[in-house]
């Protein structure tokens, strides 16, 4: 049911326009069109939507999004027909952002992805529970970013194997590592474990050493490197 916002809304609204330019892929048209709805009332131009797989493809050819909002399983299989669009997506298509927007933990198939370049996302929907916070997240994507789910992140790093180089990290590392691949600054995570930027900077340069990951200025080329080297373990 839908409710008029209070009196001032039209100016938020219209002070937002121009926000990007998206598809939105999934097969449940409820979800399909929930999504459209939250996306055009928070300044989105939703210029495509797709039910499956090879609709998304030809959405995204007609129109260049700015951002394409996927799910991973679409028809006809209902398995990773979605995911495999989003490659293509980045191989022909590489200035488009991309989200995958899942019910289900697929972190095998979709790292390849994740490591591909910037502007790529994973996020699980049942996680998508503040309508701003999942606004800030697109906008990450469409920025630049590459952002990984924090639950998605504590999967991979709990994956534990015989000489696994994440075993050298400490635990405050680990935590450090995960907010990194969310996406966050230095500044975010020093807020998120109430300790200094300058503490966190340390953290980091442990982190990378270990890893023999380079350091670089930029915060999503930095958790690029660290999903590249999780996808090479």
């Amino acid at each position: 049911m839908t409710t008029r916002a209070r009196d001032g809304s039209d100016a938020d609204e219209q002070a937002h326009r121009g926000r990007g330019r998206v598809v939105v892929a999934d097969d449940d048209v409820l979800v399909r069109e929930g999504v459209t709805s939250l996306l055009q009332r928070s300044g989105f131009e939703v210029v495509g939507q797709a039910g499956d797989a090879t609709e998304l493809l030809h959405q995204v050819s007609d129109h260049h999004p700015d951002l394409a909002i996927v799910d991973i399983r679409m028809p006809p299989t209902h398995a990773t027909e979605g995911l495999a669009a989003a490659y293509r997506i980045r191989r022909e298509f590489p200035k488009v952002g991309i989200v995958l927007l899942s019910a289900y933990v697929q972190l095998k198939d979709a790292i390849e992805l994740l490591a591909s370049g910037e502007g790529v996302g994973y996020l699980l929907k049942a996680r998508v529970t503040d309508v701003n916070e999942f606004i800030q997240f697109l906008e990450r994507i469409m920025g630049g970013g590459s952002i990984v789910d924090a639950s998605l992140v504590k999967e991979l790093l709990g994956a534990q194997r015989k000489n696994d180089p994440l075993a050298a990290l400490s635990n405050r590392e680990r935590e450090v590592l995960a907010l990194m691949a969310e996406g966050r600054s230095n500044a975010g995570i020093a807020r998120a474990l109430w300790v200094t930027e300058t503490t966190i900077q340390k953290h980091i340069q442990h982190i990378l050493t270990k890893l023999s990951l380079s350091a670089g200025p930029d915060d999503h080329r930095r958790v690029l490197a660290v999903l590249t080297w999780l996808k090479a373990r």
